[in-house]
């Protein structure tokens, strides 16, 4: 796994010059198509496989990008995109198309800011994940698309409301003092959710997530957790009713990460709706039950938000274009965001790797867990912050770190001879990239 590295002056921008795409809209078989050619152009940093099938026995495909594709290195966090989960929102998918052999293209020509990405992140991009709704909607097309027409699955149910509703058992759970993570699902979930909804919970068990995105159309948004407000008198579409999570400013933080890389976005007014900063509490904009969002980060250790991209649900084949080079640098920058924070190993005194190890910072009541190889990832804003990874049958250690603009340090302790924890605080990337760029030199991303 490479260091994340110190770039030269200029990495921000990328090469132009990349080879032709195709602004098109692509069906199913198109999107396979598309997906097995960036495999093919990249064998050695690219990987496809399938997390399930739709139930018209669709495969819901990911591509993944890594050094070591197919292998989690410790210490290296995992990030996906998930396009298309309204099947009639259609330009998420499109983008993270163009994205995966804008990846692939670069990496080719020896981009450093891309390469850097790809060697120290695992990057999983799912174009679709509602390909039978997509279908429904394309027969129609942009021109006649109804607002409704292919948003739900095959068997009619909106997959952005399927999820177990776990807002609920943790307002509860709030209340008597009960656990703030990895909520428990109820014990007939799996008769309650659609083939992709399994799936997907499936997946996001099976990957220790650290970030993530979902792509969505009709409003120009980044919008970020809670989705659901604790008081259910405001369940319509009226921003009386703000639901921060214990990671909110964390959360605003990467939100506007997106909306400010965005060309427009972040000016706030937008398909005649204003969102100051071009970002939003979901449950401030309108409360929803059920989500993926907030299911990521009350199961997981995922930190999910919710990417709006256009006013058009089905936009034009002749507006795609314009879109991606709209999208380009926030979809890029937002994944470099999964190197914030801190992350380390926990261990026992023979240095083999706890996994389920409770990380707790002080102030902020949400706790992760360490992986399988006991890695974990903590993504946190810049600060000092007292940490303490605990695990049943250890001692718990505590320990003080600093989360900043310096180079990643390692702080390293033992406690009691029983549990071992090194802590690895990982910079603000691309902050520090930004300051090392020559501003003279043009963006590549249309701003």
């Amino acid at each position: 796994m490479a260091r994340w590295l110190r770039p030269l002056v200029g990495a921000l921008l990328l090469l132009e010059g990349a080879a032709a795409l195709s602004f098109l809209h692509h069906r199913y078989e198109e999107l396979v198509q598309a997906l097995f050619r960036v495999q093919s152009q990249c064998p050695y940093v690219t990987r496809i496989y399938s997390i399930g099938r739709s139930v018209e026995g669709r495969h819901l495909y990911v591509l993944e990008f890594s050094d070591y594709p197919g292998i989690h290195e410790p210490l290296e966090p995992e990030f996906k995109y998930v396009g298309n989960m309204h099947g009639n929102e259609v330009l998420g998918r499109e983008l993270l198309l163009q994205l995966s052999e804008f990846l692939c293209e670069e990496y080719r020509r020896g981009n450093e800011r891309i390469t850097r990405l790809i060697h120290d992140t695992r990057i999983h991009i799912m174009p679709s994940m509602n390909p039978d709704g997509y279908e429904v909607a394309a027969k129609q097309g942009p021109d006649s698309n109804g607002y409704l027409t292919g948003r739900n699955n095959a068997n009619g149910v909106d997959l952005n409301r399927n999820f177990p509703d776990l807002n609920t058992l943790m307002y509860y759970s709030r209340e008597i003092s009960g656990p703030n993570h990895h909520i428990p699902l109820p014990d007939n979930w799996k008769s309650q959710v659609e083939p992709e909804t399994l799936a997907v919970i499936q997946w996001i068990s099976s990957y220790n997530f650290v970030l993530s995105a979902n792509l969505h159309g009709g409003a120009v948004v980044a919008n970020y957790p809670y989705d659901k407000s604790q008081d259910q008198r405001f369940r319509s579409h009226r921003r009386t009713m703000n639901t921060p999570t214990p990671d909110d400013k964390l959360f605003q933080k990467l939100a506007k990460t997106y909306s400010y890389a965005h060309s427009w976005m972040h000016r706030g007014w937008n398909c005649g709706d204003y969102f100051a900063d071009g970002i939003t509490n979901g449950a401030s904009w309108y409360s929803l039950s059920k989500g993926m969002q907030d299911f990521n980060y009350l199961y997981t250790n995922c930190f999910e938000i919710t990417l709006e991209l256009s006013c058009n649900k089905f936009p034009p084949e002749e507006d795609l274009e314009r879109q991606w080079m709209a999208n380009r640098e926030a979809l890029v920058a937002f994944i470099e965001e999964v190197h914030q924070g801190i992350k380390g190993m926990v261990s026992d005194e023979n240095n083999n790797g706890i996994a389920g190890a409770v990380i707790s910072v002080q102030g902020i009541s949400h706790d992760i867990t360490s992986g399988d190889m006991g890695d974990y990832f903590r993504l946190l804003l810049p600060g000092t912050y007292t940490v303490t990874a605990s695990a049943e049958g250890y001692q718990p250690l505590t320990v003080t770190t600093t989360v900043g603009p310096a180079a990643p340090s390692l702080v390293s302790q033992t406690a009691y001879k029983r549990l071992k924890s090194a802590f690895l605080s990982a910079e603000r990337t691309k902050d520090k990239w930004e300051r090392s760029a020559n501003k003279e030199q043009p963006s590549t991303f249309g701003k």
